[in-house]
């Protein structure tokens, strides 16, 4: 016998409270919620963030900044990363990425230049950044960069 195979036996397990299921139980009639009230009817109850009836805090405090709603987030890999996950690639696709689980498939990409490109490779991604490109096109390889 196991550590991970013990678990207590079914009568040790604690019973849950059947409410509702007539004055005898214990828990009939009003079903252990008391009468009247907030707390007693469906949906009762007050939300976690609730201060009792006092200025909320997202309220109190003042709005800053400027969220730009037309934003694009890009994943980011650098070039060591990416030719670790191709060795010996020529071609590297973005499809191809994407199926490597490098990145979210759909997510825009980014290259970024950590790493030395030591063979010639074609590397395809939405954005790259200058240094990815030098270091890219001095090793003999060529980038193309995505719409979108």
């Amino acid at each position: 016998m196991r550590l991970h195979e013990l678990y207590p036996f079914p009568e040790e397990y604690a019973q849950r409270k059947r409410v509702g299921r007539g004055p005898g139980s214990g828990s009939g009639c009003t079903s252990g919620r008391g009468n009247k009230g907030q707390n007693s009817r469906s949906g009762g109850g007050r939300p976690a963030w609730f201060e009792g009836g006092q200025m909320p805090l997202a309220r109190r405090l003042p709005k800053r900044g400027f969220k730009n709603p037309h934003r694009v987030v890009y994943e980011a890999i650098n070039l060591d990363h990416l030719l670790a996950a191709f060795p010996g690639a020529t071609e590297i696709t973005l499809e191809a990425i994407y199926e490597r689980g490098l990145c979210k498939a759909g997510a825009p990409l980014k290259i970024l230049s950590r790493g030395d490109v030591a063979v010639k490779v074609s590397v395809e991604a939405h954005r790259f950044s200058a240094a990815a490109v030098e270091k890219i096109t001095k090793a003999g390889g060529t980038v193309k960069a995505l719409e979108g």
